[in-house]
């Protein structure tokens, strides 16, 4: 056992001739050197040590005043990238915070209270750690459970608790807990010989998912046996049947969702919107936000989230990663007890960050509002490319080409090493819209500009009729002005009635923020639509060789209470086009800088004309500009 206390590093920084001030050397690298003067101290001087900045003990335990948010100091063992943010949380809230970690480097060390370096594998050192916290958290669940669970019957606080962790280390465990709870997981069976991984075999089929139960994260612990011949290869290289092993029934999913869920002290709960994750080479990549899935997917994936982390013990924050099948549904894959990856994307586009919460939820405060601040996100994991200089020298160009790109904010977390696959940092972009954050991160990976065929519409414009499109087409012209992606079609409210209902009801599911919808004589189409769907309509009137449009006009504006549809002149669709970009507008700053910058230019062009006909005169104006009309 050995562990000796660092003070907090002092935070100067070296001159550079770069613009930025880690070009020097590496991106953002913590440099800071521990006090020379005197051998470490021995762990049973820590407290001795620590008395020269007594901590406050735990609230209820002292009669001294809260100073800010709490006088509590937090306890985390692990100080990696995941401390890092909490700490860096914690600084805004005037949280004390504690660490645990071997690394003298660690990212978690130069932003932290205090940093006792030692394992937090090892008993003891975890015993005399948490005297010295009010409340004991982790950032890595591969902590010492044991200890924990020794320290919880002599009265330390530990969130969340050693039971929960203990479940949450061995997976063939977590999943047996899960399944007694009726959560939906994908099927699953332990193995112990050559047998009974063949019987697995015969009775899932291949491919067939083979795990460690412990030790298992980013893709490792994993190995997929694809028939019979390779079961023997695949156990080997998981260390063999003495390792612990288990056998999964291969998930054939469409994708990947995570829910982020807060637990407070009292068991109530809050839970992040779901996003989706996107992996590379089975380490999270690419985190989207909100999920594009539909609204029912999204409450079945939430409400499996929460019955989960409320068959646990203890407060704090909990990812939940999840399968979503070809058939809809929603299989839990495992869960972290602990601020997790798929989450990084809070501190910039949520109200409450994920590391905010969990300090709320360990500390007994209220926990926080969850809900998106921005309309979108994306969070691009910053892996090692390559080994040594080279890798950061890779890192560094991404960064600095994030630094030039609207709604990005770079994270690097200043470990010393970087390895292949190994997560450096991460960059979250904030946006308008996914097609906006997507274009973004595409700039930012110099790839080609995003297809908008694969673009999902943002807008729709339909009509009952071909005939229809002469006028219809000048609101895609002002959509494509716009740079809106949409989608233009036909759908007939009298003849292809099926396709309306279908198309109107799947409207805001497939993301459609606002229709157009052209319709002459009766006019039923947008109001049909408006009544199946909460998506804005606007009604378009088309003009009749009857009535000359004032039929449609009349069927679209008598619409009855409750039903609303907006509508615009008889034929002008144009205007149709600019009430969408309008309403689109009102929560995307960007389209609404455009929309004014176009309402500008009608301005000076009204003020051009005004300005020739004053100097030109009545007559020369009409001969130069209006006769030739």
């Amino acid at each position: 056992m050995h562990a000796r206390l660092l003070s907090a590093p002092s935070h100067a920084f070296a001159a550079s001739s770069s613009p930025l001030p880690f070009a020097a050397a590496h991106p953002c690298r913590a440099s800071w050197t521990p006090r020379p003067t005197s051998p470490p101290p021995p762990l049973s001087l820590l407290r001795a040590t620590a008395s020269m900045h007594p901590s406050p003990p735990p609230e209820g335990h002292s009669d001294q005043p809260v100073h800010g948010v709490t006088n509590t100091v937090v306890g985390v063992l692990g100080g990696g990238q995941l401390g890092k943010m909490l700490c860096q949380a914690a600084s805004q809230m005037g949280v004390r915070m504690a660490i645990l970690d071997p690394l003298e480097d660690c990212p978690a060390s130069s932003v932290c209270h205090e940093h006792v370096v030692g394992s937090f594998n090892d008993g003891a050192t975890v015993s005399e750690f948490a005297k010295r916290c009010g409340v004991l958290t982790v950032e890595i669940e591969h902590v010492d459970a044991v200890t924990l669970e020794k320290l919880e019957k002599q009265g330390i606080d530990c969130e969340p608790k050693a039971s929960t962790i203990m479940i949450i280390q061995d997976k063939y465990r977590q999943k047996t807990h899960f399944s007694k709870f009726g959560i939906p997981l994908p099927d699953f069976v332990e193995v112990d010989t050559l047998s009974s991984i063949e019987k697995a075999g015969e009775m899932f089929g291949y491919p067939l998912m083979v795990k460690s139960k412990r030790l298992a994260y980013d893709g490792r612990g994993n190995a997929v046996a694809h028939d019979k011949k390779e079961l023997s290869s695949v156990v080997a290289s998981l260390g063999g049947f003495e390792h612990g092993l288990y056998v999964e029934r291969w998930t054939s999913f469409v994708k990947e969702l995570s829910v982020i869920v807060a637990r407070s002290r009292d068991g109530s709960t809050v839970c992040y919107p779901v996003v989706e994750t996107i992996h590379k080479d089975n380490i999270c990549h690419v985190v989207e936000a909100p999920a594009e899935v539909p609204d029912k997917i999204k409450k079945l994936a939430t409400n499996v989230a929460e019955k989960a982390i409320k068959s646990l013990e203890g407060a704090g924050v909990f990812a939940v990663e999840l399968f979503l099948t070809q058939d809809n549904q929603v299989l839990l894959n495992e869960v972290a007890p602990r601020p997790h990856n798929s989450g990084h994307h809070t501190i910039e586009s949520c109200y409450t960050s994920q590391y905010e919460q969990h300090l709320r939820a360990i500390l007994g405060l209220p926990l926080g509002d969850p809900s998106m601040k921005a309309p979108a996100s994306i969070m691009y994991n910053i892996l090692g490319e390559d080994e040594g200089e080279a890798g950061f020298t890779q890192a560094h160009q991404l960064i600095e080409r994030a630094l030039d790109i609207s709604g990005a904010s770079v994270h690097w977390y200043a470990k010393p090493e970087i390895r292949k696959q190994r997560k450096m940092g991460h960059i979250t972009i904030v946006g308008p819209s996914k097609y906006s954050v997507k274009a973004r991160l595409d700039k930012l990976l110099q790839r080609d500009a995003y297809d908008p065929k694969k673009v999902k519409p943002r807008a729709a414009i339909i009509m009952g009729s071909d005939s229809d499109l002469p006028v219809m087409k000048d609101a895609a012209v002002v959509l494509k002005k716009f740079n809106i992606p949409f989608e233009l079609t036909i759908v007939s409210a009298h003849r292809t009635p099926e396709r309306m209902y279908h198309y109107a009801l799947s409207a805001k599911e497939r993301g459609l923020e606002v229709i157009i919808a052209g319709a002459g004589g009766a006019a039923h189409l947008p109001g049909m639509v408006a009544s199946l769907t909460s998506v804005p309509v606007i009604g378009v009137p088309i003009m009749t060789s009857s009535l000359h449009g004032t039929d449609s006009l009349l069927s679209i504006v008598q619409m009855p209470k409750g039903i609303p549809v907006a509508t615009v002149a008889i034929g002008n669709a144009e205007n149709a086009g600019l009430l969408a970009v309008r309403m689109l507008a009102s929560r995307d700053p960007e389209l609404g800088d455009k929309a004014t910058e176009y309402q500008h230019d009608l301005r000076d062009m009204v003020l051009e004309k005004a300005k020739r006909l004053e100097e030109l005169g009545w007559e020369e104006y009409t001969e130069l500009y209006l006769k030739k009309h």
